[in-house]
């Protein structure tokens, strides 16, 4: 290679690009040039988690048997104190860097404390010795007070840099630990400042994580509200115990008993104890369910390896559970099935975990999987085992969830399938379909006649909505011969709308549409007609009724006008309460609907289409008659060619019927 190579490249545009042009930043410089890298950004969320970083490193003390108290104080000017009896940060002079205390090299350099060895401490939040020196760099003022050996010492920061070394104030014989406060820097958060019921839940959740300590919060008077107390202290012996029943607040849940515990890790190859996991889980009946996860008392909540761990042990136990009692299918069950709606909480202790980022929203310590999975399984497997009622309960509603979450799946192909095949498909002329193309589910509304039909096509929405008129009173297929069902043109039509088959060929998973909603009149034939309809459902397609997907419309039977407000009512009786409250003592014309037909395509939508201001109910089988053979005994019953039961049927039950709406 020639040695005037160099000479031969073509000049770069701009200013020159040499040796002089390389920076080095020293001390705590990088993290006020950076602080996105150190603490996620310069948000709310980072401003909070400055207070974290503080608190976390008195939580160690605690979590090592140092401390059993924690003050946390916010007053005026954005200036928090966090206080600890602990065994106070070391005052003598550093090894490494003569004249200097350690403390200040804490508080001034990164990298620096002492976790890293596992001496000082065998479980800790600190991992990377940035924590508080991060604080330091990121506050306009930071003041150290360290009571040890019965003396008290300070020493005080702005932005990084010490103002002045290390003093001793004191004698304090009755005074130990370490106490930090500082006001964050509005050069870096701008005109942020801390919130009051934030820093209380952070303060409240650490209590709950470990229950040898107690926390005191004080915050000033102008701070203060009705959420947040000027003063609170938090101990709870329980731990997450007393956190979930306060969290589950009277819910019913699937289990009347919590799945509760906490359970020390195995010693490893070298002797060495490995922390230990709490946990406490429930299953509310009707929750979106939340997740709580946290490694060394600090918050992961993206989860990571210990979730991963808690997730397996949980499937695993249910299936093996299922398997147990002879249900075969709950070999499909999965993590999803189990943790979906769940109120979780997950605590672990290890020795030097590993975080995705300085923020340490999730752990990814590979062998946390291992050892939570380990430590919860026995006991869940007890847990389900010891009471078999309870396992059996668990498991049919994580079965409820798995058989939705295949069920979606299974429409999710479909779906795709159709839509490539959509030219293809075949469909009732009266058939108004919707396009699909919405973010909501599809629904098909069965509606008598072509007037009501015509009302709903205006009404609906053209996404999602189909509309499918029939023409007066369905056959009763309940009393009519096979020949007779087949030959039906209402019938064809709906079943080739729906697109899954009859019979034992019904399959839901081929169903065209999420909901099929029956909107008939709210009288005495729109009923008769909808009792047709359901009586066809359930002998032609039982399994679409039995996985929830048929709903009857619930049109309003009046329209109440008093000056320029008006309601609907439903019935006779919901007219009676609606003149009895919100139009009490007021003039009100009343006007009854003849039918769906009468009502103007915005009166419609409102009152029985619309998702947000209607109301559906969905069609399901009563348990007692959970049983197929029960449920076509009772239809045939009520509806089949004899008249004799249907006539006793009406003897009995006439005494249950409202009067006015017979006289209605």
């Amino acid at each position: 290679m020639s040695d005037d190579l160099f000479d031969k490249l073509p000049a770069s545009g701009g200013e020159a690009y040499d040796g002089s042009a390389i920076e080095v930043l020293e001390g705590l410089e990088p993290v006020r040039r950076r602080p996105g890298m150190y603490i996620g950004g310069t948000d709310e969320r980072a401003l909070h988690h400055l207070a974290a970083e503080v608190l976390d490193n008195a939580m160690d003390e605690a979590v090592a048997g140092h401390a059993n108290r924690i003050e946390v104080t916010l007053e005026d000017g954005n200036r928090l104190t966090i206080t600890d009896n602990g065994r106070g940060i070391p005052v003598d002079e550093h090894p490494r860097f003569p004249g200097k205390s350690a403390l200040e090299v804490i508080l001034t350099t990164l990298h620096s404390g002492g976790k890293f060895s596992g001496k000082a401490y065998a479980t800790s939040g600190g991992l990377h010795g940035v924590g508080v020196s991060v604080v330091n760099a990121l506050s306009s003022l930071t003041r150290v007070e360290v009571a040890r050996n019965k003396e008290l010492y300070a020493q005080e920061f702005s932005r990084g840099a010490p103002q002045g070394g290390l003093r001793r104030i004191g004698a304090a014989p009755n005074r130990r630990g370490t106490a930090v406060t500082f006001v964050p820097d509005t050069e870096i958060f701008g005109e942020q400042e801390f919130k009051p019921a934030r820093l209380f839940k952070l303060v409240r959740s650490k209590a709950y994580l470990f229950a040898g300590v107690e926390i005191r919060w004080k915050c000033a008077a102008s701070l203060a509200s009705e959420d947040v107390p000027g003063e609170a202290t938090f101990q709870f012996p329980g731990g997450l115990a007393d956190h979930l029943a306060e969290q589950i607040a009277g819910r019913e849940c699937v289990t009347s008993q919590f799945f509760l515990g906490s359970q020390d890790f195995p010693a490893n190859d070298a002797g060495l104890e490995q922390g230990r996991v709490e946990w406490a889980i429930a299953w509310p009946l009707w929750s979106d369910g939340s997740y709580s996860y946290y490694c060394n008392t600090i918050p992961t909540p993206d989860g990571g390896t210990h979730e991963q761990g808690l997730r397996a042990a949980l499937t695993k136990g249910i299936r093996a559970f299922g398997e147990l009692v002879g249900q075969k299918k709950a070999k499909d069950i999965a993590p999803e099935d189990v943790i979906t709606g769940s109120e979780v909480m997950l605590s672990v202790f290890i020795r030097d975990p590993q975080f995705q980022s300085q923020t340490k929203d999730r752990l990814t310590s590979p062998e946390a999987a291992r050892l939570v999975e380990n430590a919860v399984r026995d006991h869940f497997d007890h847990f389900l085992s010891d009471n078999r009622e309870r396992g059996k309960a668990l498991l049919g509603s994580v079965m409820e969830r798995m058989d939705e979450r295949l069920r979606r799946k299974a429409e999710r192909e479909i779906k795709r399938k159709t839509a490539t095949n959509a030219k293809k498909v075949r469909l009732p002329g009266k058939l108004t379909d919707c396009s699909g193309e919405g973010d909501g589910e599809t629904e098909l509304f069965i509606v008598e006649g072509d007037s009501a039909g015509g009302s709903a096509k205006q009404a609906r929405d053209r996404k999602t909505q189909a509309i499918l008129p029939i023409r007066g009173k369905i056959l009763n297929v309940a009393s009519a011969t096979a020949d007779k069902i087949r030959a039906n043109q209402e019938i064809a039509d709906l079943s080739l709308a729906l697109g899954c088959g009859t019979r034992k060929d019904c399959n839901p998973d081929n169903l065209r549409y999420d909901r099929i909603v029956i909107m008939t009149d709210a009288d005495v034939d729109g009923a008769h007609i909808a009792t047709l309809l359901m009586t066809f459902f359930f002998q032609e397609m039982p399994e679409v009724v039995r996985k929830g997907h048929l709903y009857l419309a619930q049109p309003p039977l009046y329209r109440l006008t008093a000056g320029k407000e008006s309601a609907y009512a439903r019935d006779d009786a919901h007219r009676a309460e609606l003149e009895a409250t919100a139009f009490k003592g007021r003039k009100v014309e009343v006007g009854r609907f003849k039918g769906l037909g009468e009502m103007n395509p915005q009166q419609l939508r409102e009152t029985t289409m619309a998702p947000a201001t209607r109301s559906l109910i969905r069609i399901t089988l009563p348990p007692e008659y959970e049983g197929r053979a029960a449920v076509k005994d009772l239809v045939d019953r009520l509806m089949g060619r004899d008249p004799a039961p249907r006539f006793e049927f009406i003897q009995n039950r006439a005494g249950e019927v409202d009067r006015d709406l017979i006289d209605a």
